[in-house]
């Protein structure tokens, strides 16, 4: 199944062509679109200050810094992660920009922008004129908010990864129907559950199959007498 990494970064300010650093990066693993609960978390001492408005946003100071790793002795683990995969992020630019200004300095090689996935322009597309921040998205999707009092990088990834899979087809993607020769003609629902566990296999007792025949001989020209 098709590997996907979805990140998000939290920083020092707005443009890294002004000094603005990186302090955070949260990234998690999807399999299928879902998350396998891999992730990759770690917060970088930034080597400068935190103006108080970026603090303000996602809740770090110059003191919960001191101490953490420089970004060059994490940029090899963060880019062993992510591998060759696509990379799903929410105003991907943004994050894209930071992270290759960065790896940049740090002499790494930078990411290729061919692997950007931006969920806002998902979003753009599918819901125009209206608010498409992530806060947007998860109450447009019902998705518990309750968490986020700041902009901690690795609950926006879970957030976003939810959202992901809402704009890419909703909460059944994994689900298939088949019928196996010899059962008689009854489906079973197979759901593929990601990183390599097993099949869950769905069959349908006598009771649910006498109810779905019910409900067919009451429909006119049903597909399934087809």
């Amino acid at each position: 199944m098709k590997r996907t990494i979805l990140f998000d970064t939290e920083t020092t300010g707005l443009d890294p062509l002004k000094g603005d650093r990186v302090i955070e990066i949260a990234a998690l693993e999807l399999v299928g679109d879902l998350p396998t609960g891999r992730n990759f978390h770690v917060l970088i001492d930034p080597e400068r200050d935190v103006p108080e408005e970026a603090s303000r946003v996602h809740g770090f100071t110059r003191a919960d810094l001191e101490g953490k790793p420089k970004f060059a002795e994490v940029a090899s683990g963060f880019l062993e992660f992510v591998g060759d995969d696509p990379l799903i992020a929410h105003n991907a630019r943004f994050d894209f920009g930071f992270l290759n200004a960065e790896l940049a300095r740090a002499g790494q090689p930078v990411l290729d922008m061919g692997r950007m996935v931006d969920t806002l322009d998902m979003a753009r597309e599918r819901f125009p004129g209206m608010p498409n921040s992530l806060d947007a998205l998860c109450r447009r999707f019902s998705i518990d908010l309750s968490e986020r009092t700041t902009h901690n990088a690795l609950l926006d990834c879970r957030l976003l990864a939810a959202v992901y899979l809402e704009l890419t087809g909703g909460r059944q993607r994994g689900l298939s129907l088949a019928v196996e020769d010899g059962g008689g003609g009854i489906a079973t629902y197979d759901y593929v559950r990601p990183a390599g566990h097993a099949v869950v296999r769905v069959t349908p007792d006598a009771a649910e199959i006498a109810a779905h025949e019910t409900f067919v001989a009451r429909l006119s020209s049903p597909l399934w007498n087809d």
